[in-house]
C-alpha cells in the first residue's frame, strides 16, 4: 500500500511519534510525505519515504495529484484545526479528492491509529480493486 503522510507545524512531533509507534507496520508499505514532514520522519525511524516539496510550497498539491492518478491507497494528514494554514484551500482539495476516490483518511491520531491498525489486519485490501 501506498501511505501520504502529512503533518502542520504544530502536528510535527506527533507525526514523528506516531511513525516511530508504527513503524514496524509502516515499513511493509510505501511511505510518502511533504518535505519536512518526511525528512523528520526519516530521522526517527530510518524507514524509506517518498518525499515531495514542503505543504506550503505545494507538496500537499503534489499528493493531491497522486490521489487523482490513484496512486494513493491511504492518507494520514494531522491538521491543527487551531490554526489554519495559508494554504488551507490545498488542504480541503486534497480531502475531497480523498472522498471523491474512496481513499481512507484520518486527519486526527485517533483515526490514524485505527486506519494503521486495520491496514496491518488486511482490512485495506479493498484499495485493489480501485486499481484495476
Amino acid at each position: 500500500m501506498k501511505i501520504a503522510l502529512i503533518a502542520h507545524d504544530a502536528k510535527k512531533k506527533l507525526m514523528q511519534n506516531f511513525c516511530i509507534a508504527y513503524r514496524g507496520i509502516l515499513g511493509n508499505n510505501e511511505i510518502y510525505a511533504t518535505g519536512t514532514t518526511g525528512r523528520l520522519i526519516e530521522e526517527v525511524t530510518n524507514l524509506s519515504v517518498h518525499k515531495f516539496l514542503a505543504g506550503h510550497l505545494g507538496g500537499e498539491q503534489q499528493i493531491a495529484v497522486q490521489i487523482e492518478h490513484n496512486q494513493i491507497d491511504l492518507v494520514i494528514f494531522l491538521r491543527d484545526p487551531l490554526n489554519p494554514m495559508s494554504h488551507e484551500v490545498d488542504a480541503g482539495n486534497l480531502l475531497r479528492l480523498c472522498d471523491m476516490h474512496n481513499i481512507p483518511v484520518a486527519t486526527n491520531l485517533a483515526t490514524a491509529e485505527l486506519l494503521v491498525k486495520s491496514l496491518d489486519r488486511g482490512d485495506m485490501d479493498f484499495r485493489e480493486m480501485y486499481k484495476n
